[in-house]
């Protein structure tokens, strides 16, 4: 499939779908969409399937219920990569990322595998942030970037692109992730396996519509995850460097 495709989860997004499919009709005229939307409520899933019969570049997958950031994401990549899509882009339903960004992150996968929408990078930012927030994301990445060793400065963003091999070698079926420490392990595992990543400065805009996904159990999930993560690393590498013991026999 010569076509890019943008994975978009959703739930209880149809105040803003129809911004995000517009904005991606206009950004693109090749990009196709899937929506993956978890048993919403407010009739997403309806909304999703009425621009899919009226545009063939709109794909839906119907989930039975809300299961996290991780397994929708995981359900969407498997779909693309099945249906043969070669490069992959994820980005949030709530508006906060601009569909216009989308093809310069594609531009990025000609030469590199991963490419990463980064608030934190010069010419990137976050318009409508209390301070709160911005030092919990930018506090978070810092944390995440330290442990695990990734070079990354916006470890966290949800705004990415994949060449399909990456996704492969990944392996994002093993990616157990729920929430937004998704895209931290998607970015450690990225890493580990060598890949050529650019991080592609966005401006982030706080939605408009609907409710914020974002929970303390989801931040817990991150802090919990990434300790671990980084406490195995360091394990591994005193194992990595302990020399061998050498007994002498006499």
């Amino acid at each position: 499939m010569n076509s890019p495709i943008v994975i978009v989860p959703t739930y209880n997004e149809a105040d803003n779908l129809a911004a995000i499919l517009a904005g991606l009709r206009a950004a693109s005229a090749e990009v196709h969409v899937l929506v993956v939307d978890d048993a919403s409520p407010d009739g997403t899933g309806d909304l999703a399937d009425h621009f899919s019969r009226s545009d063939p570049r709109v794909h839906v997958l119907h989930r039975q219920g809300k299961e996290g950031l991780g397994a929708a994401y995981r359900a969407g990549f498997a779909w693309a990569l099945e249906a043969g899509y070669t490069q992959l882009v994820q980005m949030d339903a709530d508006g906060s990322h601009d569909p216009a960004d989308v093809p310069r992150l594609l531009a990025a996968l000609d030469t590199m595998d991963v490419a990463v929408g980064s608030r934190w990078v010069p010419g990137g930012s976050a318009v409508g942030w209390p301070a709160r927030r911005l030092l919990l994301s930018r506090g978070g990445s810092a944390y995440a970037r330290r442990v695990l060793g990734i070079g990354q400065r916006d470890v966290t963003s949800g705004f990415r692109a994949f060449r399909a091999e990456a996704l492969h070698a990944i392996d994002v079926a093993r990616v157990r992730s729920s929430g937004y420490c998704f895209q931290i392990e998607m970015l450690q595992r990225a890493s580990a396996a060598g890949f050529a990543i650019r991080e592609v400065p966005i401006v982030f805009t706080d939605r408009r519509f609907g409710v914020s996904k974002m929970s303390p159990a989801i931040v817990l999930e991150a802090m919990l995850r990434v300790t671990v993560w980084g406490a195995l690393r360091v394990l591994r590498r005193r194992d990595v460097g302990a020399a061998p013991k050498v007994v002498a026999h006499v």
